[in-house]
């Protein structure tokens, strides 16, 4: 059985993550999407709320599972007995980091590493972009599911928005 790692810290998920799980999901028997806690970033959703989101995103794929992890991936992907982890490429930049973690990766935990590009038509998807569309009140539909959307709008409502619809903070 061919079992693949999408590590990542999805805050939100995006059509484009979704996209690679989607494609990968076809490739491998079974895909983790593991839904990393990393202290350094500061995210919008806790990891409960990540896993949930991811969850319910992917729940029609049904030899793909959602797990969190903390620590480093490779440490994770050990521990689920994965040999492959996979990456998703935009941008040549994306490319430069992505082969040097890839070369690190092999020769510090023999984890290979599986490159797969973005549809062309979510090259240019970015979750810290889409957080501040979102933060500025500004549209993500087609970036980011419905149901990801709604939760991005409760979570980022503008204060000023909110009190002004709530009637509270007026003098």
């Amino acid at each position: 059985m061919r079992t693949a790692l999408y590590p990542g810290t999805f805050d939100p998920a995006t059509i484009g993550h979704l996209d690679v799980i989607e494609r990968a999901s076809r490739i491998f028997d079974r895909l983790i999407v593991g839904v990393g806690d990393n202290p350094e970033k500061a995210c919008v959703f806790s990891l409960q709320e990540r896993l949930a989101m991811m969850r319910r995103e992917v729940t029609r794929l049904k030899n793909v599972e959602v797990k969190a992890f903390r620590g480093l991936m490779v440490d994770f992907a050990k521990a689920e007995k994965v040999s492959v982890v996979l990456r998703g490429i935009r941008t040549v930049s994306d490319l430069e980091y992505e082969i040097q973690m890839a070369f690190t990766n092999r020769s510090s935990a023999g984890v290979e590493t599986v490159f797969i590009a973005p549809r062309p038509e979510h090259a240019f998807i970015n979750a810290r972009f889409i957080k501040e569309i979102a933060r500025g009140g500004g549209r993500v539909d087609g970036m980011v599911s419905p149901a990801v959307e709604a939760d991005l709008r409760a979570r980022l409502a503008s204060p000023r928005r909110a009190r002004g619809r709530s009637g509270k903070g007026r003098k």
